[in-house]
């Protein structure tokens, strides 16, 4: 991938770091369960100070329309994380699964994956070129925002 060439390290490192954060957010989503608000019944001891607003509000149906929208939110971007790694090539989807979307990555680490999981084995800097090249697809595919140009790259003849 030419773009991969254009890049610096500090734009890859961007670049990695905000797909990280997109994946963490992923496991969490996984892993943790939505909570869904409800609505206060009870009025408040404190007294209120102030005149009418004149503002009416539906605090149930705001509670509601919260609780759906944002648990299809959270199933929305689980599933185009999903699909978003099942596009990449073979070797780039193992590592992004078993490094960032496994349930224990928080316990794996870039020796272990390149030394053990990878069968044969690869050198570092293999593994970081599979690394960098995924992590650039996912940035892509999931349009996240970290900070670098893309549109300049591709307007350069990338």
């Amino acid at each position: 991938m030419d773009l991969l060439k254009k890049l610096s390290r500090a734009e890859k490192k961007l670049i990695k770091e905000a797909v990280e954060a997109e994946l963490e957010r992923y496991r969490i989503y996984k892993t943790t369960a939505f909570v869904r608000r409800e609505a206060n019944v009870t009025s408040r001891p404190e007294p209120r100070y102030h005149g009418p607003t004149n503002e009416t509000s539906d605090q149930t149906g705001s509670i509601a329309a919260y609780n759906v929208d944002e648990l299809r939110r959270r199933e929305a971007f689980c599933i185009a994380v999903e699909e978003a790694t099942s596009r990449l090539p073979k070797k780039e989807a193992f590592l992004v699964k078993e490094r960032y979307l496994n349930l224990e990555s928080d316990y794996v680490t870039d020796l272990g994956m390149y030394t053990f999981k990878f069968d044969p084995p690869i050198s570092e800097g293999t593994y970081v070129k599979i690394r960098d090249r995924s992590m650039l697809k996912l940035a892509l595919i999931l349009r996240v925002k970290c900070g670098v140009d893309f549109n300049a790259l591709f307007r350069e003849g990338g």
